[in-house]
Protein backbone atom coordinates (compact mmCIF):
# COMPACT_ATOMS: atom_id res chain seq x y z
CA UNK A 1 0.00 0.00 0.00
CA UNK A 2 1.43 3.50 -0.87
CA UNK A 3 2.66 5.74 1.84
CA UNK A 4 1.59 9.01 0.43
CA UNK A 5 -0.19 10.70 2.94
CA UNK A 6 -2.25 14.01 2.44
CA UNK A 7 -3.61 16.93 4.79
CA UNK A 8 -2.61 19.67 6.50
CA UNK A 9 0.39 18.94 9.18
CA UNK A 10 0.14 18.68 12.61
CA UNK A 11 -0.47 20.75 15.13
CA UNK A 12 2.23 23.22 17.31
CA UNK A 13 2.79 22.16 20.85
CA UNK A 14 0.94 25.31 21.18
CA UNK A 15 -2.30 23.95 20.89
CA UNK A 16 -4.12 22.34 18.01
CA UNK A 17 -6.40 23.61 15.48
CA UNK A 18 -10.08 22.96 16.66
CA UNK A 19 -11.32 23.36 13.88
CA UNK A 20 -9.36 20.57 12.17
CA UNK A 21 -10.00 16.64 11.60
CA UNK A 22 -7.48 15.22 13.92
CA UNK A 23 -5.64 12.23 12.03
CA UNK A 24 -5.03 9.72 13.99
CA UNK A 25 -2.46 6.60 13.65
CA UNK A 26 -1.84 2.87 15.49
CA UNK A 27 1.17 1.47 16.11
CA UNK A 28 0.82 -1.99 16.89
CA UNK A 29 -2.25 -2.35 14.81
CA UNK A 30 -2.40 -6.15 15.34
CA UNK A 31 -3.19 -8.09 18.55
CA UNK A 32 -5.14 -5.93 20.78
CA UNK A 33 -4.15 -3.10 18.69
CA UNK A 34 -7.78 -4.98 16.50
CA UNK A 35 -9.52 -3.33 19.32
CA UNK A 36 -8.50 0.32 18.88
CA UNK A 37 -9.14 -0.29 15.03
CA UNK A 38 -12.71 -1.33 16.37
CA UNK A 39 -12.72 1.70 18.57
CA UNK A 40 -11.17 4.37 15.94
CA UNK A 41 -14.02 3.02 13.33
CA UNK A 42 -17.15 4.73 13.83
CA UNK A 43 -15.32 8.10 14.93
CA UNK A 44 -13.53 7.71 11.24
CA UNK A 45 -17.16 6.81 9.48
CA UNK A 46 -18.57 10.13 11.45
CA UNK A 47 -15.79 12.32 10.38
CA UNK A 48 -14.49 13.02 14.43
CA UNK A 49 -11.08 12.05 13.14
CA UNK A 50 -9.29 10.24 10.08
CA UNK A 51 -7.29 7.17 10.28
CA UNK A 52 -4.68 7.85 8.25
CA UNK A 53 -2.06 5.30 9.01
CA UNK A 54 -1.25 1.65 10.38
CA UNK A 55 2.31 0.35 11.74
CA UNK A 56 3.19 -3.22 12.51
CA UNK A 57 5.59 -5.19 12.10
CA UNK A 58 3.68 -8.06 10.61
CA UNK A 59 1.43 -8.20 7.94
CA UNK A 60 -1.87 -6.12 8.92
CA UNK A 61 -4.64 -8.58 10.23
CA UNK A 62 -7.78 -8.17 8.56
CA UNK A 63 -10.96 -6.73 11.31
CA UNK A 64 -14.03 -7.54 9.71
CA UNK A 65 -15.19 -5.02 12.25
CA UNK A 66 -12.91 -2.21 11.34
CA UNK A 67 -11.52 -2.76 7.23
CA UNK A 68 -8.62 -0.33 6.63
CA UNK A 69 -10.32 2.61 5.27
CA UNK A 70 -9.36 3.88 1.71
CA UNK A 71 -6.12 5.99 1.81
CA UNK A 72 -5.07 5.05 5.02
CA UNK A 73 -1.27 4.22 5.04
CA UNK A 74 0.26 0.91 6.25
CA UNK A 75 4.04 0.74 7.63
CA UNK A 76 6.33 -1.39 9.51
CA UNK A 77 8.46 1.33 10.92
CA UNK A 78 7.22 3.96 13.49
CA UNK A 79 9.54 6.76 12.43
CA UNK A 80 8.88 6.34 9.23
CA UNK A 81 5.08 6.55 9.56
CA UNK A 82 5.57 9.43 11.87
CA UNK A 83 7.53 11.27 8.77
CA UNK A 84 5.08 10.41 5.97
CA UNK A 85 1.81 10.35 7.73
CA UNK A 86 2.18 13.28 9.90
CA UNK A 87 -0.16 12.53 12.81
CA UNK A 88 -1.35 14.39 15.38
CA UNK A 89 -2.67 11.54 17.58
CA UNK A 90 -0.96 7.59 17.92
CA UNK A 91 -1.99 5.22 19.56
CA UNK A 92 0.68 2.93 21.06
CA UNK A 93 -0.31 -0.72 21.46
CA UNK A 94 3.16 -2.34 21.12
CA UNK A 95 5.02 -4.75 23.79
CA UNK A 96 5.63 -2.69 27.23
CA UNK A 97 9.18 -2.73 26.80
CA UNK A 98 9.28 -0.62 23.52
CA UNK A 99 6.63 1.76 25.12
CA UNK A 100 9.02 4.35 26.22
CA UNK A 101 10.78 4.82 22.98
CA UNK A 102 8.13 4.70 20.43
CA UNK A 103 6.54 7.78 23.14
CA UNK A 104 9.42 9.38 22.73
CA UNK A 105 9.35 9.62 19.35
CA UNK A 106 5.83 10.54 18.51
CA UNK A 107 6.34 13.33 21.25
CA UNK A 108 9.17 14.71 19.23
CA UNK A 109 7.24 14.20 16.00
CA UNK A 110 4.79 16.86 18.27
CA UNK A 111 1.74 14.45 18.40
CA UNK A 112 -0.15 13.42 20.92
CA UNK A 113 -0.26 9.73 22.88
CA UNK A 114 -2.63 7.52 23.59
CA UNK A 115 -0.47 4.66 25.25
CA UNK A 116 -1.66 1.64 26.27
CA UNK A 117 -0.75 0.25 29.88
CA UNK A 118 1.27 -0.71 31.20
CA UNK A 119 2.74 2.98 29.77
CA UNK A 120 6.31 2.76 31.30
CA UNK A 121 8.02 0.16 33.44
CA UNK A 122 10.09 1.79 36.03
CA UNK A 123 9.34 5.11 38.37
CA UNK A 124 12.71 6.83 35.94
CA UNK A 125 11.15 5.72 32.61
CA UNK A 126 8.16 7.65 33.89
CA UNK A 127 10.07 10.80 34.75
CA UNK A 128 11.69 10.72 31.50
CA UNK A 129 8.33 10.58 29.66
CA UNK A 130 7.02 13.37 32.01
CA UNK A 131 9.36 15.24 31.18
CA UNK A 132 9.53 15.24 27.47
CA UNK A 133 5.09 15.80 27.94
CA UNK A 134 6.18 19.36 29.78
CA UNK A 135 8.82 20.04 27.40
CA UNK A 136 6.70 19.91 24.03
CA UNK A 137 3.44 20.79 25.82
CA UNK A 138 1.38 17.34 24.37
CA UNK A 139 -0.81 15.33 25.64
CA UNK A 140 -0.90 11.66 27.28
CA UNK A 141 -3.77 9.31 27.86
CA UNK A 142 -2.64 5.82 29.56
CA UNK A 143 -4.69 2.60 28.33
CA UNK A 144 -6.77 2.37 32.04
CA UNK A 145 -10.53 2.69 30.13
CA UNK A 146 -12.16 1.30 33.00
CA UNK A 147 -11.09 4.45 34.43
CA UNK A 148 -14.12 6.12 32.17
CA UNK A 149 -16.48 3.88 33.80
CA UNK A 150 -19.79 6.16 35.20
CA UNK A 151 -19.87 2.84 37.59
CA UNK A 152 -16.54 4.06 39.13
CA UNK A 153 -17.45 7.29 38.88
CA UNK A 154 -20.70 6.63 41.12
CA UNK A 155 -18.58 4.52 43.74
CA UNK A 156 -16.16 7.46 44.14
CA UNK A 157 -19.43 10.08 44.84
CA UNK A 158 -20.66 7.22 47.30
CA UNK A 159 -17.76 7.21 48.97
CA UNK A 160 -17.73 11.28 48.82
CA UNK A 161 -21.31 10.99 50.72
CA UNK A 162 -19.79 9.10 53.55
CA UNK A 163 -22.48 5.89 52.87
CA UNK A 164 -19.55 3.57 53.90
CA UNK A 165 -18.18 5.21 56.76
CA UNK A 166 -14.63 5.33 57.75
CA UNK A 167 -12.95 3.33 54.48
CA UNK A 168 -10.80 0.08 56.13
CA UNK A 169 -9.83 -1.71 53.16
CA UNK A 170 -9.33 -1.86 49.39
CA UNK A 171 -8.93 -5.20 47.73
CA UNK A 172 -9.87 -6.45 44.17
CA UNK A 173 -10.25 -10.31 43.18
CA UNK A 174 -9.66 -11.47 39.86
CA UNK A 175 -9.90 -14.98 38.50
CA UNK A 176 -9.04 -16.08 34.72
CA UNK A 177 -7.70 -18.57 32.69
CA UNK A 178 -5.20 -18.33 30.02
CA UNK A 179 -4.03 -21.50 27.58
CA UNK A 180 -0.48 -23.00 26.76
CA UNK A 181 -0.97 -20.44 23.59
CA UNK A 182 -1.50 -17.35 25.59
CA UNK A 183 2.07 -17.77 26.17
CA UNK A 184 3.38 -18.75 23.06
CA UNK A 185 1.83 -15.62 21.42
CA UNK A 186 4.54 -13.51 20.77
CA UNK A 187 8.17 -13.80 21.99
CA UNK A 188 8.20 -11.54 24.90
CA UNK A 189 4.55 -13.34 25.99
CA UNK A 190 5.79 -14.67 30.16
CA UNK A 191 8.72 -13.21 30.08
CA UNK A 192 10.64 -11.20 33.04
CA UNK A 193 12.70 -9.52 30.61
CA UNK A 194 14.06 -10.00 26.56
CA UNK A 195 17.42 -8.77 25.23
CA UNK A 196 18.07 -7.37 28.70
CA UNK A 197 15.51 -5.08 29.09
CA UNK A 198 12.41 -5.69 31.60
CA UNK A 199 9.57 -6.99 30.15
CA UNK A 200 7.13 -8.16 32.64
CA UNK A 201 3.72 -10.03 31.11
CA UNK A 202 2.57 -11.33 34.26
CA UNK A 203 -0.49 -11.27 35.96
CA UNK A 204 -0.72 -8.44 38.07
CA UNK A 205 1.40 -5.99 35.45
CA UNK A 206 -0.65 -6.82 32.00
CA UNK A 207 -4.20 -8.59 32.11
CA UNK A 208 -5.08 -7.98 35.58
CA UNK A 209 -3.42 -4.53 35.44
CA UNK A 210 -6.62 -2.92 35.44
CA UNK A 211 -7.73 -4.36 38.67
CA UNK A 212 -4.68 -2.74 40.40
CA UNK A 213 -5.07 0.54 39.06
CA UNK A 214 -9.06 0.70 39.77
CA UNK A 215 -7.80 0.23 43.10
CA UNK A 216 -5.52 2.75 43.32
CA UNK A 217 -8.17 5.12 41.86
CA UNK A 218 -10.65 4.71 44.96
CA UNK A 219 -7.62 4.95 47.34
CA UNK A 220 -7.02 8.35 45.44
CA UNK A 221 -10.57 9.48 46.22
CA UNK A 222 -10.46 8.31 49.56
CA UNK A 223 -7.27 10.62 50.51
CA UNK A 224 -7.79 13.28 48.29
CA UNK A 225 -5.04 12.84 47.06
CA UNK A 226 -2.43 10.20 44.52
CA UNK A 227 -1.40 7.03 46.11
CA UNK A 228 2.20 7.14 47.62
CA UNK A 229 2.93 3.62 48.70
CA UNK A 230 5.42 3.58 51.45
CA UNK A 231 5.55 -0.31 50.99
CA UNK A 232 4.95 -3.26 49.57
CA UNK A 233 3.98 -6.77 50.51
CA UNK A 234 4.25 -9.35 47.25
CA UNK A 235 3.50 -13.31 46.81
CA UNK A 236 4.24 -14.52 43.61
CA UNK A 237 3.26 -18.02 42.26
CA UNK A 238 3.43 -19.36 38.78
CA UNK A 239 1.51 -23.43 37.26
CA UNK A 240 4.01 -22.92 34.18
CA UNK A 241 7.82 -22.50 33.03
CA UNK A 242 7.27 -19.19 32.93
CA UNK A 243 9.40 -16.03 34.37
CA UNK A 244 6.77 -14.34 35.70
CA UNK A 245 3.48 -14.28 37.85
CA UNK A 246 0.23 -15.93 36.98
CA UNK A 247 -0.95 -16.21 40.42
CA UNK A 248 -0.09 -13.05 42.76
CA UNK A 249 -1.78 -11.31 46.35
CA UNK A 250 -0.08 -8.56 46.61
CA UNK A 251 -0.85 -5.46 49.59
CA UNK A 252 0.15 -2.03 49.10
CA UNK A 253 0.38 -0.35 52.29
CA UNK A 254 0.35 3.74 52.45
CA UNK A 255 0.66 5.98 54.86
CA UNK A 256 -2.30 7.83 55.22
CA UNK A 257 -4.93 5.91 53.29
CA UNK A 258 -6.33 2.47 53.78
CA UNK A 259 -4.14 -0.75 52.65
CA UNK A 260 -4.80 -2.41 49.09
CA UNK A 261 -5.24 -5.76 48.71
CA UNK A 262 -4.92 -7.34 45.13
CA UNK A 263 -5.44 -11.54 44.91
CA UNK A 264 -5.70 -12.38 41.34
CA UNK A 265 -5.04 -15.74 39.12
CA UNK A 266 -4.44 -16.68 35.72
CA UNK A 267 -5.48 -20.32 36.90
CA UNK A 268 -8.93 -20.08 38.20
CA UNK A 269 -11.56 -22.77 38.17
CA UNK A 270 -14.09 -20.32 37.43
CA UNK A 271 -14.76 -17.18 35.69
CA UNK A 272 -14.40 -13.92 38.26
CA UNK A 273 -14.35 -11.11 35.78
CA UNK A 274 -12.67 -8.50 38.19
CA UNK A 275 -14.10 -7.19 41.29
CA UNK A 276 -13.10 -4.08 43.71
CA UNK A 277 -14.28 -4.82 47.30
CA UNK A 278 -14.14 -1.54 49.49
CA UNK A 279 -15.24 -1.95 52.86
CA UNK A 280 -16.30 0.73 55.41
CA UNK A 281 -17.20 1.06 58.55
CA UNK A 282 -20.58 1.74 57.84
CA UNK A 283 -20.79 -0.82 54.82
CA UNK A 284 -19.45 -2.46 52.01
CA UNK A 285 -19.55 -1.42 48.24
CA UNK A 286 -18.47 -4.23 45.69
CA UNK A 287 -17.49 -2.77 41.65
CA UNK A 288 -17.30 -5.22 39.04
CA UNK A 289 -14.98 -3.44 37.35
CA UNK A 290 -14.73 -5.33 33.49
CA UNK A 291 -18.75 -4.81 33.38
CA UNK A 292 -19.95 -1.85 35.51
CA UNK A 293 -21.86 -3.80 37.98
CA UNK A 294 -21.98 -1.93 41.16
CA UNK A 295 -23.36 -2.88 44.64
CA UNK A 296 -23.46 -0.54 47.23
CA UNK A 297 -24.66 0.00 50.96
CA UNK A 298 -28.49 -0.44 50.82
CA UNK A 299 -28.67 -2.05 47.29
CA UNK A 300 -30.50 -5.55 47.10
CA UNK A 301 -28.52 -7.00 44.61
CA UNK A 302 -26.01 -5.18 41.92
CA UNK A 303 -27.06 -2.90 39.15
CA UNK A 304 -25.96 -2.16 36.09
CA UNK A 305 -24.38 1.41 35.63
CA UNK A 306 -24.11 2.06 31.83
CA UNK A 307 -21.76 4.61 30.31
CA UNK A 308 -18.50 4.82 29.32
CA UNK A 309 -16.33 7.79 28.33
CA UNK A 310 -14.40 6.79 25.59
CA UNK A 311 -9.98 7.27 26.40
CA UNK A 312 -10.02 8.10 22.73
CA UNK A 313 -12.69 10.46 22.61
CA UNK A 314 -11.84 12.20 25.74
CA UNK A 315 -8.31 12.43 24.29
CA UNK A 316 -9.59 14.52 21.29
CA UNK A 317 -12.33 16.78 23.33
CA UNK A 318 -8.76 17.78 25.67
CA UNK A 319 -6.91 18.60 22.47
CA UNK A 320 -10.01 20.35 21.51
CA UNK A 321 -10.06 22.19 25.17
CA UNK A 322 -7.08 21.47 27.28
CA UNK A 323 -8.44 23.28 30.15
CA UNK A 324 -12.09 22.54 29.88
CA UNK A 325 -11.75 19.04 29.37
CA UNK A 326 -9.30 16.80 31.47
CA UNK A 327 -8.02 13.50 30.48
CA UNK A 328 -9.45 10.65 32.18
CA UNK A 329 -6.16 8.78 32.46
CA UNK A 330 -3.28 11.10 32.56
CA UNK A 331 -0.10 10.10 33.06
CA UNK A 332 0.90 11.35 36.13
CA UNK A 333 -2.30 9.19 37.63
CA UNK A 334 -0.85 6.25 36.77
CA UNK A 335 2.50 7.24 38.88
CA UNK A 336 1.41 5.45 41.47
CA UNK A 337 0.75 1.72 39.26
CA UNK A 338 4.25 2.42 37.99
CA UNK A 339 5.83 2.32 41.65
CA UNK A 340 4.46 -0.78 42.33
CA UNK A 341 5.00 -2.26 39.11
CA UNK A 342 8.65 -1.55 39.38
CA UNK A 343 8.87 -3.55 42.45
CA UNK A 344 6.87 -6.62 41.31
CA UNK A 345 9.80 -6.47 38.54
CA UNK A 346 12.63 -6.84 41.03
CA UNK A 347 11.36 -9.03 43.52
CA UNK A 348 11.60 -13.00 43.60
CA UNK A 349 11.09 -14.83 40.97
CA UNK A 350 7.66 -16.66 41.68
CA UNK A 351 7.12 -19.67 43.00
CA UNK A 352 6.30 -23.01 41.05
CA UNK A 353 2.66 -24.74 41.58
CA UNK A 354 3.03 -28.08 39.89
CA UNK A 355 2.83 -32.12 40.84
CA UNK A 356 -1.08 -32.21 43.01
CA UNK A 357 -1.24 -28.68 43.54
CA UNK A 358 -2.46 -28.04 40.10
CA UNK A 359 -5.22 -29.49 37.61
CA UNK A 360 -4.26 -30.43 33.81
CA UNK A 361 -6.76 -30.28 31.31
CA UNK A 362 -6.30 -29.98 27.13
CA UNK A 363 -3.93 -30.58 25.13
CA UNK A 364 -1.56 -28.59 23.14
CA UNK A 365 -2.37 -24.65 22.78
CA UNK A 366 -5.88 -25.43 24.62
CA UNK A 367 -4.00 -26.96 27.85
CA UNK A 368 -5.19 -25.21 30.58
CA UNK A 369 -3.65 -25.73 34.13
CA UNK A 370 -6.35 -24.13 37.47
CA UNK A 371 -5.36 -24.56 40.85
CA UNK A 372 -7.48 -26.33 42.70
CA UNK A 373 -9.53 -24.17 45.67
CA UNK A 374 -7.72 -20.73 44.23
CA UNK A 375 -11.06 -18.86 43.52
CA UNK A 376 -11.99 -19.30 47.51
CA UNK A 377 -8.67 -18.23 48.38
CA UNK A 378 -7.78 -15.18 46.52
CA UNK A 379 -11.66 -14.20 47.74
CA UNK A 380 -11.03 -14.60 51.28
CA UNK A 381 -8.03 -13.20 50.76
CA UNK A 382 -9.38 -9.82 48.92
CA UNK A 383 -12.52 -9.62 51.06
CA UNK A 384 -10.40 -9.91 54.35
CA UNK A 385 -7.23 -7.93 52.72
CA UNK A 386 -5.13 -10.52 53.32
CA UNK A 387 -2.17 -12.31 51.67
CA UNK A 388 -2.53 -16.24 50.91
CA UNK A 389 0.26 -16.78 53.17
CA UNK A 390 -1.44 -15.49 55.98
CA UNK A 391 -4.86 -17.40 55.51
CA UNK A 392 -3.06 -21.04 55.93
CA UNK A 393 -3.17 -21.86 52.42
CA UNK A 394 -0.63 -24.79 52.62
CA UNK A 395 1.34 -24.27 49.21
CA UNK A 396 1.38 -20.49 50.17
CA UNK A 397 4.77 -18.79 50.62
CA UNK A 398 6.25 -15.62 52.74
CA UNK A 399 5.98 -12.43 51.11
CA UNK A 400 8.40 -10.77 49.49
CA UNK A 401 8.42 -7.23 51.59
CA UNK A 402 9.52 -4.06 49.77
CA UNK A 403 10.01 -0.65 51.20
CA UNK A 404 9.66 2.08 48.86
CA UNK A 405 10.80 5.64 48.59
CA UNK A 406 8.92 8.88 48.56
CA UNK A 407 7.72 8.76 45.00
CA UNK A 408 6.88 11.88 42.32
CA UNK A 409 5.12 12.20 39.88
Amino acid sequence: MPATPTGAPSASPAGPDATAVPRVAIVGANGHGRWHRRSVAPLHAAGRLRLVALVDVRPIEDEPAAPVPPGTTVHTDHREMLTAARPDVVIVCTPPHTHLPIALDVLAADADLLLEKPPVLSTAEHRTLAGELAATGRACQVGFQALGSMALAQLSAALGQGRLGTVTGIGTVACWQRPDGYYARSPWAGRRSLHGRPVLDGALANPLAHAVMQCLAVAQTVTGRPVRPSRIELERYRVRPIEVDDTATLRIVTPDGPPIVAAVTLAGEDFVAGEVIVTGTAGRAVLEYPTDRLLLPGDPHPRQVPGRRGLLENLLAHRADPTGTPLIAPLARTAPFTAVLEQVQRAPEPTLLDGDLVTVTGSGPERVVTVPGINAALRRAAGQGALLSELAVPWAVPPARIPLAAQDD
